[in-house]
């Protein structure tokens, strides 16, 4: 089955035309202002301009920085109505209340604090206010906020309260985009809330997004349906996509850790990508990036929801060094390497040109760096090494020796040996791991619950049935589901010995 992976990067938007685990084309182009010329550009190429060439793409998958982006750079977010249904317990707080403050002035629209919610198990606090909420519809329909974000206390175990809040407020505002905690995140009320709101305040910036997406993949012929990948190295729908963007939050690194799988064959491994600017380290457990168990600060908010165990420093091809006296970044040329490094002309020496100077990488004039002295390669040599090295090690759960597997574009840079490292592999199309990685991407489901006098086997039992069942809704073929993590912890702190489970699957797309 042919495939196409794009990854729309901040700098270069690559692309490559897989058949089964076959790379028939490939490309790196920059990335434009409209994603639609970018993206049309890069299907162009691994289309080979043939009228008939996509006749055989039976799916493209679309990785993208641009929700990222948006949180980090406080563009292009909306206005968003806090619902929380928890009180008289959930009040000591506020929502948005450990928020930067440029972020919150961006996003905080109308805040309401209602009566409601569960106990762990499955108890209410009290009755859902029911009047309250409809008064907060009223409110939000004529504040002109067109984006909501509804959190209840353990909704993801007990989803009522949310659920009958929607309603009520699809009802009185059917203008208004809403996401419901319980769809997105784990049991913590606060960091629950921050994702839920942050993917409220990207619902207009997804929907213009992923237009783009489909008007470049239908100008250039093709009818297979769009995915964006998600960032536990999986894909979801494009409408999906428009409901849960925050689900795309560092999905490049994942892109490029699934491509190094593809690419290297190894399932367990360290994975240094490395780009013009900094290379992201995270590790591959049976073929897909190690999970963060810990909160994750997305700019500067608090969220607990999956993420990739990703650890980035400031190298890359694009990293300026300077002489006198020493010192390598942490400042880069970025995107403008082709123009600012040495070998093309420019004046900044950077990581790019030592490889050049070191033998690495052909590229551009080597003669302009003729006058670089050979003790200054050395010592940056010496320094790329010992960083990475410094990078593995943060990386690592044991003191044995593992395997590295280098892709980027600066992928050259890693040297052929680091202490406690079997093996770096230098895979072929390593420029391109991160699209590979979008078109090689499977379908995941995802489920967490709190169980309350149950016995262990059964209440995995429940919760593999529950992923199972997410997984095949979202397109997976439910004949090739295969269990990823199983999680479950005894919640000694609470009478009754309440048990949460959780449990990912992993399967093939359907068709």
């Amino acid at each position: 089955m042919k495939r196409i992976g794009i990854d729309v990067g901040g700098t270069n938007t690559d692309a490559v035309l897989l058949d089964g685990g076959t790379i028939l084309r490939s490309i790196k182009t920059p990335t434009t202002a409209d994603v639609t010329t970018g993206v049309k550009n890069a299907l162009a190429h691994v289309l080979g301009g043939a009228d008939d060439a996509g006749v055989d793409v039976r799916a493209v998958m679309v990785g993208t920085t641009h929700f990222t982006n948006a949180v980090i750079e406080r563009r292009g977010l909306s206005k968003v109505a806090a619902i929380r249904i928890g009180l008289p317990a959930a009040s000591s707080i506020p929502p948005l209340a450990d928020w930067p403050a440029d972020l919150a002035a961006a996003v905080a629209g109308p805040v309401f604090l209602l009566e409601g919610g569960h106990e762990f198990d499955g108890r209410p606090i009290v009755a859902f206010d029911r009047a309250g909420m409809r008064r907060a519809a009223e409110a939000i329909r004529d504040s002109g906020v067109t984006a909501a974000a509804i959190t209840a206390v353990f909704s993801p175990l007990i989803a009522d309260c949310e659920t009958e809040a929607a309603s009520i407020l699809a009802e009185v505002a059917p203008d208004v985009t809403v996401t419901l905690s319980s769809d997105l995140g784990r049991i913590g009320l606060i960091e629950r809330e921050n994702a839920t709101i942050l993917n409220s305040a990207l619902h207009a910036l997804a929907r213009r997004t992923v237009a783009a997406f489909r008007q470049a993949i239908a100008e250039s012929g093709l009818n297979g349906p769009l995915y964006l990948t998600q960032n536990d190295g999986t894909v979801m729908r494009a409408e999906e996509a428009e409901r849960f963007p925050v689900l795309c939050f560092a999905s490049g690194p994942t892109n490029s850790m699934r491509g190094a799988h593809l690419l290297s064959g190894l399932a367990d491994a360290v994975v240094l990508d490395v780009g013009g600017t900094t290379t992201d380290a995270g590790m591959l457990r049976a073929g897909f990036p190690r999970q963060a168990n810990t909160q994750v600060d997305i700019g500067g908010v608090r969220t607990f929801f999956r993420m990739p165990d990703v650890v980035a420093v400031a190298l890359g091809g694009g990293t300026i060094v300077r002489d006198d006296p020493f010192a390598i970044g942490p400042d880069s040329v970025g995107f403008r390497l082709l123009e600012k490094a040495r070998v093309a002309g420019g004046d900044m020496l950077t990581l790019t040109d030592i490889g050049v100077r070191l033998g690495l990488i052909e590229l551009g004039d080597a003669g302009r760096l003729a006058d670089v002295p050979v003790a200054l390669t050395e010592a940056v040599r010496g320094w790329i090494g010992q960083r990475l090295a410094d990078l593995v090690d943060r990386m690592k759960t044991s003191a044995s020796d593992l395997p590295v597997i280098a892709v980027g574009g600066g992928a050259f840079l890693v040297p052929d040996s680091l202490p406690g490292v079997s093996t770096v592999i230098k895979v072929a199309h390593a420029g391109v791991a991160n699209a590979v990685g979008a078109a090689m991407s499977q379908v995941s489901g995802e489920s967490e619950r709190i169980f309350y006098g149950v016995p262990r086997e059964a209440a995995i039992g429940e919760t593999l049935a529950a992923a199972r069942d997410q997984a095949i809704a979202a397109g997976a073929d439910g004949d090739t589901l295969v269990v990823l993590d199983i999680e479950d912890t005894p919640m000694s702190y609470i009478p009754g010995d309440p048990l949460r489970v959780r449990v990912r699957v992993v399967g093939d797309l359907a068709g």
